[in-house]
């Protein structure tokens, strides 16, 4: 059916500058988004369908969505004109929000100019820019970039990288990380078994998998399990988040990072940091590893990156990079790989990140944030703990069941919110870093109310 059965009117907030409270008109979801789904079912993989019927069976709440038409700022509406406060900004990837103004006049300007280059055959000019301002966030020596198109795209380049300097094919992961779902990420994909299981044949049996720790006890056997896994010598990499974002943002003790850094050095592996989340400011630093102090060797960017586009980035330094230079042709691409449009969205994002001094104010803001949260969530049963750095923030919660209620006891209030964790027991909030303190402060009571009730 066309999409003309969608209304064309401006649904409430539309015309606003993206930081209205919520109005929530018609109980979500509305019969037009329900009219919408059912459209969707027919046409779309029944993955995602069979997932939320198996959490509304979990919860006892009905799962179905609400459809969204159009976003500015912090605000998003669905089609049947509700407006709510978006705290999950496309899974923590719109840093400056919906509909940022620097990035589609940058695209706009682009789109004009040049659409499509011809890849790593005859560059265009802004991915050479993109290049260069990519390589200025590696610390060490003449850092080189590898684009691709997503965070899977860039963790797949990461490890390909890592096999190519070490010459060996194994690899530590965590329990309870995510990297995405190509092949290369999904053998290191600790969240989900059921991720990997049909497809375990075809993946690298050489992954081994050692817990995220949380305190400095976990943290300690965690280095164990990782240098009994370097000691066999086939290691060429460890691969971490410096904070487990999809794993219930999690955030390791001080020093565990770097103790894992000097354990690979001394074994000769690589360490590959997977800043998508993280990085560019989400968790109040431009990265994560860099403000800590952990001397990583290959950064990971995605998500943000774009502004919403998808483009993503590998960086490591040239004598790891040199690696790709061999006799026999080996290259990592793809037809819209660093294309002029994303590459020229990037550029803006990483501007406007730096007019803003946005990666500090997110600091700043998460901190308040958590402190606000803890006192509304004081007194309210269920609530386990509430963590994270920057606008990264975790609510964790006693149960799966209670977190997909909260979730959708939030859209009811005007609040989009997502579940995550092992068990998807974490509320996980990752606005945009712009999005003004009033929202937030509305946001911890709504989710105080929807916990008690």
């Amino acid at each position: 059916m066309p999409n003309s059965e969608l209304p064309l009117t401006a649904a409430p907030g539309a015309g606003d500058g993206g930081d209205q409270m919520p109005d929530v008109r018609v109980p979500p979801p509305g019969p037009l988004s329900r009219s919408a789904l059912e459209r969707l079912e027919r046409v779309e993989c029944p993955a995602f369908g069979r997932r939320r019927e198996a959490r509304a069976q979990k919860s006892g709440a009905d799962m179905l969505p609400i459809v969204l038409s159009r976003g500015r700022g912090a605000n998003v509406c669905d089609v049947d004109g509700n407006r709510y406060v978006d705290l999950c900004a496309g899974f923590g990837a719109l840093l400056l929000g919906h509909a940022a103004e620097p990035v589609r006049r940058a695209t706009e300007e682009q789109m004009a100019r040049l659409t499509l280059a011809l890849g790593d055959v005859y560059s265009a000019d802004v991915k050479i820019a993109l290049l260069e301002r990519l390589a200025a966030l590696h610390p060490g020596p003449s850092p080189m970039a590898l684009l691709g198109q997503s965070g899977s795209d860039a963790v797949t380049a990461a490890i390909k990288t890592a096999a190519l300097a070490t010459g060996r094919p194994g690899l530590v992961a965590f329990e309870g990380a995510y990297h995405g779902l190509g092949y290369a990420p999904l053998a290191a994909c600790g969240l989900r078994e059921s991720y990997r299981a049909p497809f375990a044949e075809q993946l690298n049996r050489r992954v081994t998998f050692a817990p995220y720790p949380r305190d400095g006890e976990s943290a300690a056997r965690a280095v164990d399990a990782i240098e009994a896994a370097l000691r066999g010598g086939e290691v060429g990499a460890v691969l971490l988040e410096p904070i487990l974002g999809r794993g219930g943002c999690v955030v390791p003790p001080e020093g565990f990072l770097r103790a894992v850094c000097e354990a690979a050095r001394r074994r000769g592996a690589l360490v590959i940091a997977d800043e998508i989340w993280t990085g560019l400011g989400r968790s109040g630093a431009m990265t994560r590893t860099g403000e800590i102090g952990a001397p990583v060797d290959i950064l990971c960017f995605g998500k943000g990156l774009g502004g919403g586009l998808p483009i993503s980035a590998c960086v490591a330094p040239e004598p790891i990079m040199r690696a790709w230079a061999r006799e026999a042709e080996v290259v990592h691409t793809s037809t819209h790989s660093g294309s002029p449009v994303a590459s020229s969205a990037a550029l803006a994002t990483l501007d406007a990140l730096d007019a803003g001094q946005l990666a500090a104010r997110s600091r700043d803001v998460g901190a308040r944030f958590q402190a606000t949260l803890r006192g509304a969530l004081a007194r309210v049963p269920g609530v386990v703990d509430v963590r994270g750095a920057g606008l990264m923030v975790g609510v964790e919660l006693e149960s799966a069941e209670l977190g997909l209620r909260a979730m959708r006891g939030m859209l009811a209030e005007g609040y989009l919110v997502l579940t995550g964790g092992v068990r998807g027991e974490t509320l996980t909030l990752t606005p945009a870093l712009t999005i003004p303190e009033a929202l937030l402060s509305a946001a911890a009571d709504a989710l105080a109310r929807a916990l008690a009730a």
